[in-house]
Order: C-alpha cells, then sequence, then structure tokens
C-alpha cells in the first residue's frame, strides 16, 4: 500500500438543516425546488404516525434531538427547520428550538409556525384565512398559536383528513377551490395553507391570481427563511418572493 498525504479544502458556508417527517413525501423536494441547487442543506427525518392527531402530534417532541443529531456534526448550521406545522403548535416553538438545539449546533431554528408569523410580520398580515388538511382538533391548536402572536384566523376551512398517506395526495384543484372559496367569504388580508405534506407550490400563483391576495403556505415560509439565511437565490412563489429581505 501506497499512502499518500493530503491537504483540506476550506470549509463552505455554514449549512442549513431539516428535520422532516418520516410520512412526509413534500417537502424535502419543495425545498430543493425553492432553494439554490449548491445550497448546503441536510436533510434528517423522525419518526411520526401515519394518522394525524394531537397525542401523535406531541409524541415527537421525544424524538427530536434525537433527529437532530442525526445531522452531520462537522460544522455548526445557519439554522435547522423542523417540518411539522401543526406539532409546532402542539409542542410549541421555543421548546421545537431547545429540542433541536440540543441535538446540533445550529444559530437559529425554524419551523412552519415560526415562519408563518416572520412572514405576516413582513407583509403586514394579522388576519389569515386558514386551510388545513386536518381534523378539527389539531387545528384548533394552530389557530390559537397564531392568536397568541396577533394573528386571526376568522375564516377556517378543513378537508378533515387524518391520513398522511390520503393528505398528501389531495388534487391541486381540489386545494384551489377551497382556498378560492374561502377567501371568497371575505374580512381576510391573505391565505395559509397549512401542512409541509400538503402539495401547495404550484397552485399558490393561481390563488393569488383568482383571488387578489397573498398565498403563504407551510413549505413556502420555510423556504423562504432558510433562503434568507444563505443570503440570496432562493426561488419563493407567490407575493412573499418579493417581500423585503429581512432575517427573521
Amino acid at each position: 500500500m501506497t499512502r499518500y498525504s493530503y491537504s483540506q479544502a476550506p470549509d463552505g458556508p455554514a449549512p442549513l438543516g431539516m428535520i422532516v417527517l418520516q410520512v412526509d413525501e413534500t417537502l424535502e423536494g419543495d425545498l430543493r425546488r425553492m432553494l439554490p441547487a449548491d445550497a448546503p442543506l441536510f436533510i434528517t427525518r423522525v419518526a411520526s404516525a401515519p394518522t394525524v392527531t394531537p397525542e401523535n402530534l406531541r409524541a415527537m417532541s421525544g424524538q427530536l434531538t434525537a433527529a437532530a443529531a442525526m445531522l452531520p456534526q462537522a460544522l455548526p448550521y445557519a439554522m435547522v427547520g423542523y417540518g411539522c406545522t401543526s406539532a409546532s403548535a402542539e409542542i410549541g416553538t421555543a421548546q421545537v428550538a431547545a429540542l433541536i438545539g440540543a441535538g446540533v449546533s445550529t444559530a437559529h431554528v425554524t419551523d412552519p409556525l415560526s415562519a408563518l408569523v416572520a412572514s405576516c410580520v413582513v407583509l403586514g398580515i394579522t388576519r389569515l384565512a386558514l386551510l388545513s388538511p386536518y381534523t378539527a382538533d389539531v387545528s384548533d391548536k394552530l389557530r390559537g398559536a397564531l392568536a397568541q402572536a396577533g394573528i386571526a384566523t376568522p375564516i377556517f376551512g378543513s378537508f378533515e383528513e387524518a391520513s398522511e398517506a390520503a393528505v398528501v395526495r389531495i388534487a391541486p384543484q381540489s386545494i384551489v377551490n377551497a382556498a378560492c372559496d374561502l377567501a371568497a367569504q371575505g374580512g381576510t388580508q391573505a391565505i395559509f395553507l397549512s401542512c409541509t405534506n400538503l402539495r401547495t407550490l404550484d397552485v399558490i400563483a393561481e390563488i393569488e391570481d383568482r383571488t387578489g391576495l397573498p398565498c403563504l403556505s407551510s413549505n413556502q415560509v420555510l423556504g423562504w427563511q432558510l433562503g434568507l439565511r444563505i443570503g440570496g437565490g432562493a426561488v419563493i412563489p407567490g407575493r412573499l418572493g418579493g417581500a423585503p429581505r429581512v432575517p427573521a
């Protein structure tokens, strides 16, 4: 055997990390579409139940630190995200950040709820029409968390579906029709499509065109916040993509 010496290449920018639910078929692909191809993004998965209930969502709190620890550890992260809107409300965004921070070195932690609130601040939104795929007991916690952040959800609709395998297969036109119907009820400034497993990126433009309102979604706001941490180049659909680049 011949042994060779080597030099080390310099480290690149601090990477991004994302904890994706075991059952999620959508978020990872959406992030790859929004972030630059050369963005240093590392993905890990967290065990999650096939049906969405408050109890199953809260149970993920016991897995988050271990999931974060499965990310590569050579460099500290610019930001690590947790990809579940409803669980962020159930567990609490501060607790999510603490649990992830216990597993990996990161300057910032985000989740869809935190990213949504930041997006609403930038866009000046305080009243949302909320479309959720989930049952009312799951959605109520999210609406309560938004209310505490000063964001009302006076108009609310749901597909009332608890199965994640069914949620990811909801047809895009069903999402468009439901969102437009909610917007038509009036009294709101924007529409939010909740759930990282819901396929939303390709319907945002149509919803905005038909309603005249900004349309936000879980994956879109996550991609926006992650993009802010890498200095530009992210492609964010809808009006949020033109929002001021102010880190949240």
